[in-house]
């Protein structure tokens, strides 16, 4: 049974007056941007709807889903792209990649997955992993605020329960 990934549980999330001091990060894929910008759009607006400051939100764009995992890499190391040190209390990779005739989607999810992973197990800033991994165009775009939700919103909620663990 599929679930309206939109739907989350409030009271599980910190209080505003800890949201507004903390910075996050969204590294968004252009590739199938349609899918992509319309996840970052529900995380971004769902942060900033639970105290999280506009300015405190980092929102990076990579080629495509591969380069999530390099992009995340740099932000837990201090390093953003104008070399300034921030740290960023939680970072969510958005990315989609729908499958096609060839087995280039296979080396894409796997690559993605093992990435974000081992940046999860070796690092203290989590990660979360927004990326969808879909059949075919439409389930991709039920997911991206369609009839299933919008799976950026429920990276975002993650985001901000695993920055406060």
């Amino acid at each position: 049974m599929t679930v309206d990934l939109s739907q989350y549980d409030t009271s599980l999330l910190p209080c505003a007056d800890v949201l507004c001091k903390q910075r996050y990060a969204v590294i968004v894929a252009d590739w199938n941007s349609d899918i992509t910008y319309a996840m970052a759009e529900g995380a971004i607006k769902t942060l900033m709807e639970h105290g999280v400051k506009e300015e405190n939100i980092l929102v990076q764009h990579v080629p495509g889903t591969v380069e999530l995992t390099y992009a995340a890499a740099r932000l837990i190391e201090g390093r953003e792209y104008n070399e300034k040190a921030v740290h960023y209390d939680a970072i969510i990779v958005i990315g989609s990649v729908i499958k096609g005739d060839t087995p280039h989607f296979d080396y894409v999810c796997q690559s993605v997955t093992q990435g974000v992973t081992m940046l999860n197990s070796k690092a203290i800033t989590p990660v979360i992993f927004s990326v969808l991994t879909t059949l075919d165009r439409q389930q991709a775009l039920d997911r991206a605020g369609g009839k299933l939700g919008n799976k950026g919103i429920e990276g975002a909620a993650t985001a901000m329960r695993m920055a406060n663990m």
